[in-house]
């Protein structure tokens, strides 16, 4: 490509730049990198990446939610993780491994950056600011893990619902939430069922409105109280490690 192409390439990703690590980058950096990545829509059930095969890319999430799942051989899953415009996917990359143990896939379409494996480790290389935005998001993202790992044991469907529900209104920014309730089973590791009560529940207290697959947060200060203490640890823990 170009210097001119790269040029508009790099123009045209910022003037559509919302992802908060490249967002924070010095003005050098985000340059360097925004002439380095590609601007790309992801659809929902785009497959970013997927579990034991190598990682081909890195993706800075702009809009839309990512979500990471543990797959059992079976082919069951539950959601570990969740990724929208504060991070990227491709963590492991930092630690110069090759592929995932997790399959990462598009639950809400949106759009982002991507930039091949080997670049991105090249960009790391050169972008102080970059390594360390990046380091930092892999740190609560694996609480993140742990934190959701011991909140899918310890609490129950109605409170874990919360927390997930808020942890998507976060990261999309507001308004309403494109979901299914057999997706949000998917997402949970439950029965549909199970999952149809919780979000009834949750409606009959006014906290949340369901319809034709999308899911509005009516009362946020009253659905932070009815989620379970995972929401507030995490939320609590991120601030923290920002200041």
């Amino acid at each position: 490509m170009s210097v001119q192409k790269r040029a508009a390439t790099s123009a045209n990703a910022a003037g559509r730049l919302r992802n908060k690590i490249l967002l924070g980058l010095p003005y050098n950096e985000c340059n360097a990198v925004l002439r380095a990545v590609e601007f790309v829509r992801l659809p929902r059930g785009t497959i970013l990446n997927e579990p034991g095969k190598p990682i081909s890319k890195a993706y800075f999430i702009n809009n839309g939610l990512a979500s990471l799942l543990n797959v059992m051989r079976d082919g069951r899953s539950v959601e570990v993780g969740l990724v929208g415009h504060e991070g990227f996917v491709g963590v492991p990359l930092l630690a110069g491994l090759k592929t995932s143990s997790t399959e990462t896939i598009m639950q809400v379409g949106g759009d982002g950056y991507s930039i091949s494996a080997k670049r991105f480790e090249s960009m790391l290389a050169k972008s102080p600011g970059l390594l360390q935005a990046a380091s930092r998001f892999s740190q609560e993202l694996t609480f993140q893990v742990m934190q959701i790992a011991a909140c899918n044991r310890l609490h129950p469907i109605d409170q874990s619902l919360a927390k997930w529900l808020l942890m998507s209104h976060d990261r999309l920014s507001g308004g309403t939430i494109p979901l299914t309730q057999e997706f949000l089973a998917h997402m949970l590791g439950t029965r549909r069922a199970s999952v149809t009560v919780a979000a009834g529940q949750l409606q009959r207290k006014g906290l949340i409105a369901y319809k034709r697959g999308a899911v509005e947060i009516k009362n946020r200060r009253g659905l932070e109280a009815a989620s379970c203490e995972c929401y507030a640890r995490m939320k609590q823990q991120s601030d923290e490690w920002r200041k």
